[in-house]
């Protein structure tokens, strides 16, 4: 994620959000091409996908079921290393 990202910050305002397990949605934008290494991180889970009008970047959103804060905050770390990625 974003080097200036608040992962504590960001890890509350998830526990004040809601009751876990939740369904969350994540939301990424990427370089087309790239669509790929953001499925890996979601193997169960449907990820629907949007070419921009130019074509050269894909938005991708996923609805996955989430145990904890942790998780998701995981997740972004992970995906954080994806060239060109930006995280909605």
């Amino acid at each position: 994620m974003d080097r200036n990202f608040d992962k504590e910050n960001f890890k509350e305002k998830l526990e004040a959000s809601g009751q876990f397990p939740m369904l969350y949605m994540f939301k990424f934008i990427v370089p087309s091409g790239k669509e790929n290494e953001i499925a890996v991180f979601f193997p169960k889970n449907e990820i629907k996908i949007k070419p921009s009008s130019g074509g050269k970047y894909v938005s991708t959103t996923i609805q996955a079921m989430m145990e904890t804060p942790d998780q998701i905050v995981d997740i972004y770390e992970k995906v954080s290393n994806i060239e060109g990625i930006i995280s909605l």
